[in-house]
This record gives C-alpha cells, structure tokens and sequence, in this order.
C-alpha cells in the first residue's frame, strides 16, 4: 500500500486477552486522538466509541483499517488498559470516551523495594526484563545489550517502569513500544526510518513551525559521581553554541551520571554535552500517516527554505482517528 497517497480509514478496538495477548471482542471507534512519546509511559490514547462495556478495566487494542484502490491494510495504532469513567445513555446508544494508558502502565504503578538498585557490571538487558516482567504485553532485548559502568541505586518513590528507562538511558538505548503493545529493548535508530521532500514523498501539509531555544543550551557540562569530576566544553570556532561564538559560557551539571559500558566520566561529560546542544533546535508539523515511524526513530527531510535539511529524531507524536490518520509530529535535530 502507497502510505504517500490518500486512502479511507475505519478505526475500531478489539478487546485483548491479557494472557494469550490475542484480540476478542470488536467495537467501533467514532473518533478519537493517540498520543504518543519517547518517554514516561510513551503511548495514550482517548477514543469515542457507541456501546462500549464501560464495567470494568480491560486491556484493548486500536486498529486502523485503511482501504485504497486495489490495496488496503489493517494496523495496529495503540494497544493498552482501558476504562471509561462516564457514559452517555442516548435512547438505545451509549457514548462513550475511553480513556486508555500504554502497556507500561502497571510498571509504573509498582513501585521498587527500599534499597533497590542495579548493580555495575550487571547485563542491562536482564534488568530491563526484571522490571518489565509485571506487564503483560511480550518484551524483546537485543543481543549484546551493554553493562552498566555504575550502580543505579533508586530513589524513594522509584518505579520499575522509571528505573527501566533509567537503565536505557544510561547505556544510550531505547525502550521502543509498538502499536501491537509489543515491547523492544534496543539501541537508538541510528538511520532513518523514511525520507520527507516535496518532490519525491510529499506527505507534509505545509504549515511547517520551527523552533530555536539556545538559551537552555549548556556550552559547558560538569559531570560528578562518587569522587569523580569532568567537564567538557565547546570552544570550536564552528559550533554556533560555543563559548567562543557566543561569547560567554552556560554551565549545566549532572551529580547523579550513570556511565554506560566501556565509558569513562569523561566520555560521559562529553556526550552529555553533545546531547544537550542537540535539543537547540525543533520542528511541528503535520503530515500522512505512516505505520512504521515511532518517536526515537529518524527521518531525513528535504525542506531547506523551511529551514530542514538532514536528519532528525521523532520526538512525539499525535494521530488524530479521522479520516486519513493525519499525524502531528515533533523533531528536533538529537541524535
């Protein structure tokens, strides 16, 4: 199917058996918005549906079946817990909105024991599957995932789903969550997943909003952990950031590193540096659906008078559930 052109779109839910993580039931869907980010529980969605069962909690899962001439193809939007606080009884109808969380909602729900913490050296694919257990949805890791430099001790009020992003983030991978509800432990994309250019892909409507925000750039990063200390700094003539260009220095500090495998604090400072810049720069727009684009992953754009030309990473994104599955989306030019 060419995801590039125009084709109907029929939405509805399938009730999911939590143990077989099959689909049972079908609902219809009237309309309705997923969310959709890189961090925190990652995926929410609010849909409208006409008799819903609205009696009790259940897992459910969003489809999109899109028809085109001569193709089609069903997809799986959003899979998670549902419930519907209220309804509105209608004659024979009942309205419903449903208000659903992401399959990582009872990690975050459960908080770790006083005391917890993963140990240096520990493969971080073990823990991420430790603390992923409690959802019910299939968790994947890739092979060779990286050991952790430093202990990550958690804090009070500490969850399993926050400590496993923790863990990700200090190795520099990505928890990725499908629509399927399927969970993947995986380093970050490190080539696009489809290229944007009005000659070629044109699916971008053309208001186009850009984002500079330099003032919360650091141009100099202070790392500290345990009695250790680096600071790494921009002076390169060529970076717009930089002490030199800029003419003064902004500092940011972090007292709580946690270094991935085979990385020094000094490494880590220097990374840490590199990660902040790259949050100067972001763009909104929207554009067609696609299916298999999720935030971290990259997209190459071809837009330069709009001031877009290279790579950049999916932040969030929104999908409305009417016609065409137009989606919103935020990138901004991390790597």
């Amino acid at each position: 199917m060419d995801w590039s052109r125009g084709f109907s779109a029929v939405y509805f839910i399938a009730t999911v058996d939590p143990v077989t993580w099959r689909d049972t039931d079908r609902v219809e869907v009237t309309g309705g918005t997923i969310t959709r980010e890189a961090n925190g529980l990652m995926h929410a969605a609010d849909v409208d549906c006409i008799n819903y069962d609205a009696t009790e909690e259940r897992y459910i899962r969003i489809y999109l079946d899109a028809r085109q001439t001569g193709d089609g193809a069903r997809v799986a939007l959003f899979t998670g817990l549902a419930a519907a606080p209220e309804a509105a009884h209608r004659g024979t109808a009942t309205e419903v909105t449903v208000e659903c969380y992401s399959v990582l909602k009872p990690a975050e729900d459960v908080l770790l024991p006083l005391g917890w913490y993963a140990p240096a050296g520990i493969d971080a694919g073990s823990i991420i599957r430790q603390l992923l257990a409690v959802i019910p949805a299939p968790v994947t890791v890739d092979e060779s995932a990286p050991t952790l430099k430093t202990s990550i001790i958690a804090d009070e009020d500490e969850s399993y789903l926050s400590m496993a992003q923790k863990v990700a983030a200090a190795i520099g991978w990505i928890i990725r969550l499908e629509g399927d509800g399927s969970v993947h432990f995986m380093p970050k994309p490190a080539t696009y997943s489809a290229v944007f250019d009005p000659r070629e892909n044109d699916v971008i409507e053309s208001g186009i909003t850009t984002k500079t925000d330099w003032y919360s750039c650091p141009n100099v990063f202070r790392a500290v952990t345990d009695d250790l200390m680096a600071i790494a700094r921009d002076d390169s003539e060529d970076s717009p950031l930089s002490t030199v260009n800029r003419g003064r220095e902004i500092w940011m500090q972090d007292t709580s590193c946690d270094l991935g495998d085979d990385e020094d604090i000094a490494q880590y400072a220097q990374r840490r540096l590199a990660e902040e810049q790259q949050k100067a720069f972001s763009a909104n727009y929207k554009r067609r659906f696609q299916p298999d684009i999720l935030p971290g992953d990259i997209v190459f754009m071809r837009y330069p008078k709009q001031g877009l030309n290279g790579s950049y990473r999916v932040i969030s994104q929104t999908i409305e559930l009417g016609y065409g599955a137009t989606t919103e989306e935020d990138v901004s030019n991390e790597h």
